[in-house]
């Protein structure tokens, strides 16, 4: 098997470390992003009991009755806030459903004017009082982590440091809870079934807390597929198509999947919750000038967030 850099860096190097930390930093990030796209990071302000309470929480929901989960979903929303059942939403290319079912929650605007159109309220889950108050906590500490990491990435973009904050603060991010139920009858599923097909992400960077289970993998540039295993505490962060795009493919929106488990643990389920920093719809997409040169054309068609997002959500069947 190939080997794979995907360095554990510590964002306290980043955000309180001397001058040199935050060169090596910036240099690792950019070196793993420039690789494979993926790096683990430690230090990132959640606590261990916080992520706790988060998978307790999360199981609470998903252990509820059906009809009582249904009540919380909104087809109209597109999967973009509240509950998606199980069978909906597929990878780019599969014709399969993934094996999973998830909620999601997105941006609490503060201080400017919105539209509930492009920001919908998230529901609120009567049956469990601690689920929004923990489900917030973890999107704004994500959230805080996410834009550190962004501003690392600009300083290796030799961007200025703030590039991403406007795009950001306030931006369309995603909190996906995600629970990848038990395989019942795993003779009966179809060939190409897995709890999430071979995909890319959409958004700019994706930080996801350690999985309560094995099964993600990354496709290698040797085309082989490659464990990700963080230490539990760790998140792990990978670059999105977004960000792929912007910097006309310098940094790598990886391939990755999660495969089902071995079959004497088919019926366990899995819980996975990801966070997709999204900037705002307005932010343009186009490659950035010093990303291109005559040995890297122009790759992309001119696009905004907002567009490519709804161009994604479509092909992935959220949206019709």
């Amino acid at each position: 098997m190939a080997l794979v850099n995907i360095p554990r860096l510590d964002l306290l190097h980043y955000t309180e470390g001397s001058i040199d930390q935050r060169k090596q930093f910036v240099q690792d990030i950019g070196k793993a992003f420039n690789e494979t796209g993926f790096v683990t990071i430690a230090n990132h302000g959640l606590s261990e009991e916080l992520i706790a309470e988060l998978y307790q929480t999360v199981k609470a929901f998903f252990d509820l009755p059906q009809e009582t989960k249904d009540k919380y979903e909104f087809p109209e929303l597109a999967g973009q806030r509240g509950y998606t059942t199980k069978g909906r939403e597929k990878a780019k290319d599969s014709k399969t459903p993934d094996l999973k079912e998830f909620w999601q929650r997105g941006q609490t605007i503060v201080g400017e004017d919105y539209s509930k159109t492009d920001f919908p309220d998230n529901p609120s889950v009567d049956e469990l009082p601690r689920f929004d108050i923990v489900t917030g906590e973890i999107y704004k500490k994500l959230e805080n982590a996410g834009r550190n990491l962004l501003k690392a990435i600009a300083t290796y973009l030799e961007l200025e440091e703030n590039y991403f904050e406007k795009h950001v603060i306030n931006g369309n991010s995603i909190l996906r809870a995600i629970h990848y139920f038990p395989i019942e009858q795993p003779e009966a599923l179809a060939p190409d079934a897995v709890r999430a097909g071979a995909h890319e992400d959409i958004n700019l960077i994706t930080l996801l807390i350690g999985a309560s289970a094995d099964g993600l993998e990354v496709l290698t540039k040797d085309g082989e597929w490659f464990p990700i295993k963080a230490k539990g505490e760790d998140i792990v962060v990978n670059v999105g198509d977004m960000l792929q795009r912007l910097t006309n493919n310098k940094l790598k929106s990886t391939t990755h999947r999660v495969v089902n488990p071995p079959i004497e643990l088919m019926k366990t389920s899995r819980y996975s919750v990801p966070f997709f920093l999204h900037p705002k719809s307005q932010m343009s997409l186009a490659s950035l000038d010093s990303c291109i040169d005559t040995a890297h054309p122009k790759a992309y068609e001119d696009y905004t967030a907002g567009q490519y997002l709804d161009e994604r959500l479509r092909e992935i069947g959220l949206k019709m």
